[in-house]
């Protein structure tokens, strides 16, 4: 086992508190404020708990299946050396227009 892991025993409080050790919650920062932990019960008996962020309502469009879709699109782009820098807001805008079919 490495060091970054923890096996051992937490007791359940009255109201079904738990305390994780101050070493796990260092290392997975589930000190930071809003943190959450995912909890699934499994059918044998295990109970799995995951550390998890809630994302802003105002961000969830964010993390749609089509958005992240897209974001490893321009990731492989970035990656291949395909992008374009411009000098100034003009410079982007006479690019766009080149673009674009005449009429």
């Amino acid at each position: 086992m490495s060091t970054a892991e923890f096996h051992g025993y937490v007791g359940v409080q009255s109201r079904g508190l738990i305390a994780l050790p101050a070493s796990v919650r260092e290392r997975l920062r589930l000190n930071e404020p809003g943190t959450q932990l995912e909890v699934t019960e499994r059918a044998d008996g295990v109970v799995e708990l995951r550390a998890a962020v809630p994302v802003p309502a105002e961000q969830a469009w964010f993390w749609t299946e089509r958005w992240q879709q897209r974001e490893r699109e321009v990731d492989a782009h970035v990656a291949a050396g395909r992008v374009s820098a411009f000098d100034s807001g003009e410079d982007f805008l006479e690019s766009l227009d080149a673009l674009e079919p005449e009429q």
